[in-house]
């Protein structure tokens, strides 16, 4: 196999052809494509032998191979990435398809529990890509109920956020030097009197205004515990990532055979463990669109000869609030799960709060 990447100019319009034909039947049957289908399925008149002398050099460039002796081709990790990037035209979605998005997520608007609204969601991009459908958003607490300070040691505290909806998040600050014990309990007494039910936007606009216009209330260390108390709200790692996967079942009913079972058990147990998934979704964050990833490109799929195509979502601010995607077989219909993606990813950027 040849290790550079062969770029689709590369290959003269007979070789295009072909390997545009092994594509598209591969992703239509699952099963590799013989050279006399080729032969059927090619614009031109070529007979089997001849498809054959070029099915050998893609293969030799690494395009496609055989999974088996005497068995007909199949695009390889590589080959899938070329013809998704180059070949392949993305549909629309059809009328009912966006009628039928339209009304699920409009559904999702009455839930008043974020995590269920996120639940639904990655059930219904299950549901319409036949694959795992998977939505990864920032733990967040929509309203404060309540904000306390607790010392852990000299120089460090914990910052206790509980939600209304009785979500707690629990942050690790560094304390100024020479705060004293009574600073923590004056700054936590005036967030919870000002920005008690609020949403974030809401108190950073509140507490802005009071700061600005009463500041000789409080002191300037007591100030900085205020402050630094509320950028606590929002910050975020990846243990503060909420991972939904639905749909699991999908995956085991695309196994053809028992090594593949395993396969898909090792991306279970990859699944459950969540890091590289959630590593993996991150980089979905700082994409414009539709991100994909084919099976052996990343860590996670390597095994499992998997892959995933994901959207971010934004808040009105353009601001990437979460992920939401589908994992399936590589021989995915990618032209027609795209569109879906991003749909409704752009649709749920719509729905929650920023």
């Amino acid at each position: 196999m040849n290790d550079d990447r062969t770029t689709l100019q590369e290959l003269d319009e007979r070789s295009r052809e072909i390997f545009k034909a092994i594509v598209e039947g591969y992703l239509k049957t699952g099963a590799p494509v013989g050279s006399r289908n080729v032969s059927r399925a090619l614009p031109m008149s070529l007979s089997p032998a001849s498809v054959r002398n070029v099915m050998s050099d893609l293969e030799e460039l690494g395009l496609i191979h055989a999974p088996h002796v005497s068995a007909g081709r199949q695009p390889t990790h590589h080959g899938l990435r070329l013809f998704v990037d180059s070949v392949m035209e993305i549909g629309n979605l059809s009328d009912e398809e966006r009628a039928e998005i339209d009304k699920r997520v409009g559904q999702f608007a009455h839930d008043s529990d974020i995590e269920e609204m996120l639940a639904d969601a990655s059930e219904l991009i299950s549901g319409l890509s036949n694959c795992a459908g998977v939505v990864l958003t920032q733990k967040r607490i929509d309203r404060l109920k309540h904000i306390d300070f607790v010392v852990l040691e000299p120089g460090r505290a914990l910052v206790v956020l509980v939600g209304s909806d009785g979500m707690v998040e629990n942050r690790i600050i560094d304390l100024p030097q020479g705060l004293p014990p009574s600073a923590l309990v004056e700054a936590a007494n005036y967030l919870n009197t000002h920005v008690t039910g609020k949403t974030l936007a809401e108190a950073r606009k509140i507490l802005d205004e009071q700061l600005n216009q009463h500041s000789q209330q409080l002191d300037e260390l007591t100030a900085e515990m205020v402050k630094t108390g509320l950028a606590q709200w929002s910050r975020g790692n990846n243990g503060d990532k909420s991972l939904i996967v639905r749909g699991r079942s999908h995956l085991i009913n695309e196994l053809h055979k028992a090594d593949d079972l395993e396969r898909i058990q090792q991306l279970f147990d990859d699944l459950e463990r969540k890091r590289d998934l959630v590593q993996l979704l991150e980089l979905a964050d700082d994409a414009d669109g539709v991100r994909i990833f084919i099976g052996a490109e990343n860590k996670l799929f390597s095994l499992s000869g998997s892959s995933m195509i994901v959207a971010p979502f934004r808040d009105e601010n353009r601001k990437a609030i979460g992920v939401l995607g589908v994992i399936g077989p590589t021989r995915l219909n990618y032209a027609r799960i795209i569109p879906i993606v991003d749909y409704t990813a752009r649709l749920m950027g719509r729905l929650l709060p920023g």
